[in-house]
């Protein structure tokens, strides 16, 4: 180790501020090696982000590059990292972790950046800001709280880091069976990444009594279900409660050991069209959920997810999807603001997909309020079933679709959280509202003639509008 390395983990005496502790050695020397992918789920107070802090801090000198620090959100990330003091010492952590000496001027207290004066820099980011510093690509990366980071960062940013030929560390607590459980366990298998998983009863840091006392006490704030799932969660590393405030969490727990996620179900091609719904945005995500009605109930066999697309290349991706897998494509429902809401200045959505679909296979969805749409997510999704490969990333987005809770009043707020996984939940819902009004006897169902897509009738928006029943908006 040079100097200047080694009095990063020493004082002026030389004597040593901070080493990994002896269950996170194994990371630590996966990373001294060389690794490139370092995946750890540790339990609340094991020191996830300090490992990941002294670790950038001898990365920043040794490879010259840029170097990001990313949370969740950008508003979580000035409080939770940038902003941390260390309560041992009174100190804040990045002046521990990257001290004066190495630096290059004043951190940028706006920015939440840190140069230093071999070239380098650190940052502390969002996920749901990412791309605004894509200028700037990252040799380096930790993802911080990654259960509950938007995973489309990491989709975007791999193939950089990967040209770049950098490093990534993931660290979290779990949320679920999200993409978190599913990235973890991918990298235990891998032999050429590190994937640990450590609770709270497998490290030095509490005791039997302590851990009981904190069980107690977490369920006398939440309540007996909420508190021992933040238990089961935070302190013992579990994947198999739901997320805390999650609307659909439990939900998709016990389709999980229903047998109701796999892959065999898929699309039948002597069943039911398939119902699209649908949660669109102009600058925000759009989703798109794939039904199809079946004895029962309602299996979902496909699912569309991405940002940045006008409704024009949305009607030709979904036209292409519906084409590529065979569907039989009974309706495209979208959500009641679509008459207003644009993807581009000069025509309404459902003007558009109205042009390219036709009227006979375009529905709006009925207005109604949120909670309306909320229980009939609840309620639908008790008898759907998920094809699992091509839905996991909206399974994602639905396990994460949650309530906030407010630690100063103990209550959760009253609308779902407004973050990535708000779009999934939202289109979800679109679709149960209608599915609910439809949900088929338990009975072989009948033959249904196929609607094909393209320009059918040259009905008009307001043909569409006054027409329409008024109850469900359907032609």
């Amino acid at each position: 180790m040079t100097d200047r390395r080694q009095k990063l983990f020493h004082d002026e005496e030389g004597n040593l501020l901070w080493k990994p502790r002896k269950e996170q050695l194994e990371a630590w020397r996966y990373l001294q090696a060389g690794g490139k992918h370092c995946e750890i789920v540790w339990h609340r107070r094991f020191g996830k982000d300090e490992l990941c802090y002294r670790w950038t801090s001898r990365a920043v000198l040794e490879r010259v590059g840029n170097y990001w620090h990313m949370l969740p959100l950008q508003t979580q990330a000035r409080k939770a990292l940038w902003l941390a003091v260390n309560p041992h010492t009174g100190k804040r952590r990045i002046d521990e972790s990257f001290p004066e000496y190495i630096r290059d001027g004043k951190p940028n207290e706006t920015e939440m950046l840190i140069r230093f004066k071999n070239g380098s820099t650190w940052q502390v980011i969002g996920s749901d800001n990412f791309n605004s510093l894509v200028g700037s690509p990252p040799v380096g990366l930790v993802f911080s709280e990654w259960a509950l980071c938007d995973p489309a960062a990491w989709a975007y940013l791999m193939p950089i880091l990967e040209e770049n030929k950098g490093w990534v560390i993931f660290n979290t607590t779990p949320r679920g069976r999200n993409h978190a459980y599913r990235s973890v366990m991918s990298a235990i298998k891998d032999p050429d990444k590190f994937g640990q998983i450590l609770p709270a009863d497998q490290t030095d840091v509490f005791d039997t009594n302590q851990l009981d006392k904190i069980r107690q006490d977490l369920t006398d704030v939440y309540g007996d279900e909420y508190g021992l799932s933040v238990f089961d969660q935070e302190y013992m590393t579990s994947f198999e409660s739901a997320n805390i405030g999650a609307i659909l969490g439990r939900a998709l727990v016990r389709a999980e050991k229903d047998g109701r996620i796999n892959n065999r179900h898929d699309y039948d091609e002597l069943g039911a069209p398939i119902e699209i719904s649908s949660d669109i945005g102009r600058r925000d995500a759009s989703t798109w959920w794939f039904w199809q009605p079946c004895p029962g109930g309602f299996r979902i066999v496909d699912y569309l997810k991405d940002s940045g697309m006008d409704a024009d290349e949305w009607c030709e991706r979904l036209g292409a999807k519906i084409s590529e897998r065979g569907y039989k494509l009974g309706k495209i429902h979208l959500p009641h603001d679509a008459r207003a809401k644009t993807f581009s200045a000069k025509y309404s959505a459902i003007e558009i997909f109205l042009n390219y679909f036709g009227a006979r296979v375009m529905n709006i969805v009925p207005n109604s309020s949120k909670s309306n749409r909320i229980n009939a997510a609840r309620r639908v999704i008790k008898y759907t079933s998920f094809h699992r490969d091509k839905t996991d990333k909206g399974r994602d987005g639905l396990v994460n679709w949650s309530y906030v809770y407010d630690e100063e009043r103990r209550e959760f707020s009253k609308e779902p959280d407004h973050n990535w996984a708000s779009h999934d939940g939202d289109g979800f819902s679109y679709g149960a509202l209608i599915m609910e009004e439809t949900k088929p006897d338990i009975s072989e169902p009948k033959p249904v003639k196929q609607i094909g897509i393209g320009n059918q009738n040259t009905a008009t928006l307001n043909d569409l509008w006054n027409t329409a029943p008024k109850k469900t908006w359907r032609i």
